[in-house]
Formats: structure tokens, C-alpha cells, sequence
């Protein structure tokens, strides 16, 4: 038995849609289905259906949502701001119940994945990455979260941080992070070495904050693609922010695109508002993946954000220019599918076999909903309608059998 049919949708394309649901996984997909025997009807009335949204880039240790407003506290240089962030997270509530407020709030927006970075040092020990491991456990089934084991205070300048990155990978974070080799550490092939070396032993992923900028920063991502191809870890290795490929010429862009495609190396960026970001399109154009993120969202870093991807990917699209709907849509791609894909997820996608969750938004087409990113979301999981999505369209119909 066909459990639930979903009428009058729209597609991506702004095409007439339809969805066929049994058991919580998608049936049948398209603009007409064959006739359906004894199944729900729910009329979406003519919102736009996407997948899930996947942040590929959160730091749920660091935010205030689910506190009060913390003004911006300004800083001359980065251990400057770490030192800040320390004295205010200290005075904060507890990362758990802050943590499940943002996740709590990217869901609501239709976030159904995120791999968030969280602080691992010598200072801080793991009692961060327990505090998030325990606000997960609650969103298990709900909201995939893959965890980051993130050196924020560097690894070879913060003596004692790599043995406890190795353990944070040994109790559940699947990602080994790192952070600007040379300009923080002073020391790039000792960092890398490290990283590298844990990610072969336990069979993490890499994921490294890149901030070092023009040339230098492009050579880092030489010396991590470099290691990435010979160790044979083609789709495992992101860099976040790469900020060094919005700073360069087209040849020297180009030359380490090839690099970066060719070692199977992704790229994150949120479009940050004061920093030159990676070209997006040049990129893909290349053969590299690119995936988005929301980065810090109202901590001390900077006060903004909500923890909406849609947003985000509106954001990228204004930053870079994209006009035409083919741009519009690789952006909506950057927020969705390409992070599913870096995360690894299974299942991901409206199609047949997969499961039933989804976003319906009021909007034409996707080109249309990245421009305007419409607040008002509704979301279904497993085929069923949650929070506001079940007061406006929980009413089923139930089809007569023929």
C-alpha cells in the first residue's frame, strides 16, 4: 500500500511535481504518477518542494543563540579574540543547551545535516566535543551532525593538542580539523604531518581552516593536495575559507584548481562580508567541489547569522554576482547537494528510494527561492508533516480504492 501521495507541488524547475510516499521513503517522483490505490492525499498548493538543507560548516560550541545578546567586542589579532571568546564562553550557559538551540533553529529552517567544527586544545580538553556529542545524541535521526575535532589554537604552537585531536577521533568525531599551518603554527609540515597521520591511522576525514592569505595560502593548498593525492584520500579532504583564491590572479587560480580537482580536495565558503572569497563558479568550472556553510553564527567572532542555509546561499549568490538562473541554482547546489556529498550522506535527494524529507517553501523554483529565500518553510520528515507544516497541510484525504 501506497501510504501518502503529495499533489501540486513544485519542482526545482518550477515544474508541476508529485510525490509518492510508503514507509517514510519516496515512492515515485514526478509531474504525473500512476493512479494510487488507497493512499493519503496531502495539496502542498503549489510550494515549491527541495531537499534538506547541509551545513557544511557550523561552530556549535561558540554560539550565543539560546542566551542573551552578547555585543561585539573588537580585537587586534586572533589569539587577541581567542582570549575574548574564552572570558565570554566562560561566563555563558552550557554548550549543550546552546548547542541544541541552534541546532534546534537550523532545523526549523529545513537544516537536515551539518558537520560542525568544535574547539579541541590543550586547554580545553574534549570537554567541548562532549558537550556537542551529548546535544547530538538528542537530534540522532532527526538532524545528521558530523563532528570536527578543531585545533582552534593551533596544533604544534599549542603544545599537547595533537594527542587529544587523536582522541577526540578515537571517542566519535569522524573529521580531524586544522588550522592556518604556517601563519598560527609557524610550522606547516609538522601540522600537516599530524593531521594527516591521524586521518591514516583511524580513518578520519580532514577538514583544515585556511585563512592565510594571496599566495602563501595557495601554496598551503598545494603542500594539502600534494598530500592528499599520494596518500590516496581523493573526497575525504575539505579546506574551509581558502580565502587565498579570491586574493590571486586567473593563472595562478587556475593552476591550483587543477590541483585542488585532481587530488579530489573541496572547498568551503560562507562568503564572509569583509574578506575576498573563493570564485565559485571558476572552481566548479575546474573540477572542484564546492560546498557552503554558515561558519559562526552570533558568537564572539561576529553577531550574525540565524542558521539559515537558504539564506546563506542567497548570500553567496549576492556576493558573487549570480544573476542568470543557472548561477542561482549553483548556489542552492552549494547549500544542499555538493555539502551532502563532502559529508558523505546516503540517501540524500528527492528521489526514488530515498527518504521522504523534504522543505516546501513558497517560491516558483529554486532560482527564485535562493534570490528571495522566503522565511516561511514547511517541513516534512519521513513523509510526515512537522511543526507548522502539520497545521497547514496535516489534513490528509484519504483516496478511495478503485
Amino acid at each position: 500500500m501506497t501510504d501518502r501521495v503529495f499533489i501540486n507541488a513544485v519542482g526545482i524547475d518550477g515544474t508541476p511535481q508529485a510525490l509518492a510516499v510508503r514507509d517514510g521513503r519516496i515512492l515515485a517522483i514526478g509531474a504525473e504518477l500512476p493512479p494510487l490505490d488507497a493512499a493519503e492525499v496531502i495539496d502542498l498548493r503549489g510550494h515549491l518542494v527541495l531537499p534538506g538543507f547541509v551545513d557544511g560548516h557550523i561552530h556549535l560550541d561558540k554560539s550565543f543563540v539560546g542566551d542573551r545578546w552578547h555585543s561585539h567586542r573588537p580585537a587586534a589579532t586572533l589569539r587577541e579574540r581567542l582570549a575574548i571568546e574564552k572570558r565570554e564562553l566562560a561566563d555563558a550557559p552550557p554548550i549543550e543547551g546552546r548547542a541544541d538551540a541552534l541546532i534546534a533553529q537550523a532545523a526549523a529552517f529545513g537544516t537536515v545535516a551539518m558537520r560542525s567544527h568544535v574547539d579541541v586544545d590543550a586547554t580545553t580538553g574534549l570537554a567541548n566535543l562532549h558537550a556537542v556529542m551529548a546535544a547530538r545524541e538528542k537530534w540522532r535521526g532527526i538532524v545528521d551532525i558530523q563532528l570536527v575535532a578543531f585545533p582552534q589554537a593551533g596544533v604544534i604552537s599549542c603544545p599537547g593538542t595533537l594527542p587529544l585531536l587523536e582522541a577526540a577521533v578515537r571517542e566519535g568525531a569522524e573529521v580531524v580539523g586544522g588550522i592556518d599551518p604556517s601563519t598560527l603554527d609557524g610550522d606547516a609540515e609538522g601540522q600537516l604531518d599530524g593531521i594527516f597521520g591521524i586521518a591514516d591511522r583511524l580513518g578520519a576525514k580532514i577538514d583544515i581552516h585556511l585563512h592565510e592569505p594571496d599566495m602563501a595560502g595557495v601554496e598551503q593548498l598545494g603542500r594539502i593536495a600534494a598530500r592528499t593525492k599520494a596518500r590516496g584520500l581523493a573526497g575525504r579532504v575539505a579546506v574551509s575559507h581558502a580565502y587565498a583564491l579570491g586574493d590571486v590572479g586567473q593563472q595562478a587560480l587556475d593552476e591550483i584548481a587543477r590541483k585542488l580537482a585532481d587530488a579530489g580536495v573541496a572547498i568551503m565558503t560562507n562568503a564572509p562580508g569583509d574578506r575576498a572569497f573563493p570564485p565559485v563558479l571558476r572552481l566548479r568550472e575546474a573540477g572542484v567541489r564546492v560546498f557552503a556553510g554558515n561558519d559562526n553564527i552570533q558568537d564572539t567572532w561576529w553577531p550574525y547569522g540565524n542558521g539559515d542555509m537558504l539564506q546563506r546561499a542567497m548570500l553567496i549568490g549576492y556576493r558573487s554576482g549570480f544573476y542568470t538562473d543557472a548561477e542561482l541554482l549553483a548556489a542552492l547546489e552549494l547549500a544542499s547537494s555538493a555539502g551532502a556529498a563532502v559529508l558523505g550522506l546516503e540517501g540524500y535527494g528527492l528521489r526514488p528510494g530515498n527518504e521522504a524529507t523534504f522543505v516546501a517553501l513558497p517560491a516558483p523554483n529554486g532560482p527564485a527561492a535562493v534570490a528571495a529565500a522566503p522565511a516561511q518553510r514547511f517541513l516534512f520528515r519521513k513523509g510526515e508533516p512537522v511543526g507548522q507544516a502539520a497545521a497547514c497541510f496535516g489534513r490528509a484525504v484519504r483516496q478511495p480504492a478503485a
